[in-house]
């Protein structure tokens, strides 16, 4: 890359040396396989269990089993809606339960080409209300829920939202997927040699399918964002994502929603699960975030 290069040295080594393995667009298999070795790891949890939430499969992470009223994170993972699993994001959901305190709910949801929209948010919505009917079963309190994800995740946790808006205390989303058309300038600013290719990204949609004007598909294009909860998105700045996120968080200030954007400098798409320090910087405060959010949501359901 350039003298202007704008990933840190040791993002851009990741970088390269992830984006060298990697497959280019259209092998689904091979998408799945480069996916599925990624490395596991990430902090010990009390108890991490697998189950079935009316035919989804979860796995739950509880940090201290035992505990009540705490807060619940359905977490909805990332892969272009056509790969990645509960394994391959164990290790974020484990930093996630650990920085929070939250018992964490994730998604195995069903995967597109061969399940396409709708399939994954209704999953998404089937594990949100499967998760919410069990909160004191689980040690927490329902009025605490938020839901998370991270970029095509990040969009089912979106869809989510508006789909049950009232159902949720907060909405966590990594470098979210928000809108079908791409036209957005970090699209070709973004779009080769971080990783994340445009390519990729169009692909993705492609194998997703549905409407790219239903909002359930880009929520970018919701005609109305008011009354959505409290919000937090998590953005890498050298990412072909990057602006879509950043309008959905104008949109939503805009509409009176408690909305943050904490735009990470120096990494690009998929940081949270690299060796840096700032992933784990941001897992921290994400894990804050919904601590405080859910006590929000706890002072507000008792008055």
């Amino acid at each position: 890359m350039s003298g202007t290069d704008r990933l840190s040295p040791a993002a851009r080594r990741l970088c390269d040396a992830m984006t060298a393995h990697f497959p280019g667009p259209g092998d689904t298999a091979a998408l799945r396989a480069a996916a599925a070795a990624s490395p596991g790891g990430g902090p010990e949890v009390a108890s991490v269990r697998d189950t079935v939430a009316d035919g989804v499969p979860v796995r739950i992470y509880d940090p201290a089993p035992g505990a009540g009223g705490r807060p619940l994170v359905v977490f909805l993972h990332g892969g272009g809606w056509v790969m990645c699993g509960l394994d391959t994001h164990d290790a974020l959901c484990r930093a996630l339960a650990v920085a929070s305190g939250a018992v964490v709910v994730s998604a195995d949801y069903r995967l597109a080409p061969e399940h396409p929209w709708p399939a994954a948010p209704d999953d998404a919505l089937t594990v949100l209300l499967w998760a919410r009917a069990r909160a004191a079963e689980l040690g927490c309190d329902p009025a605490r829920l938020v839901v998370a994800g991270d970029s095509s995740g990040g969009n089912l946790a979106a869809v989510t939202t508006l789909r049950a808006p009232g159902l949720i205390a907060g909405q966590l989303l990594f470098y979210p997927a928000l809108d079908a058309s791409m036209e957005h300038p970090s699209v070709a600013e973004f779009g080769e040699g971080y990783f994340h290719t445009a390519a990729h990204m169009a692909w993705y949609w492609d194998q997703y399918g549905g409407d790219p004007d239903h909002p359930h598909v880009s929520p970018l294009r919701a005609p109305d964002l008011s009354g959505l909860p409290r919000t937090l998105l998590v953005l890498a700045d050298c990412d072909l994502l990057r602006d879509e996120g950043l309008a959905y968080g104008r949109r939503l200030g805009g509409a009176g929603v408690d909305c943050g954007v904490h735009l990470v400098p120096g990494v690009f798409h998929g940081f949270l699960g690299l060796p840096l320090p700032a992933a784990a910087s941001a897992i921290g405060a994400a894990g804050a975030w919904v601590a405080a959010t859910a006590a929000a949501a706890a002072g507000l359901a008792q008055e």
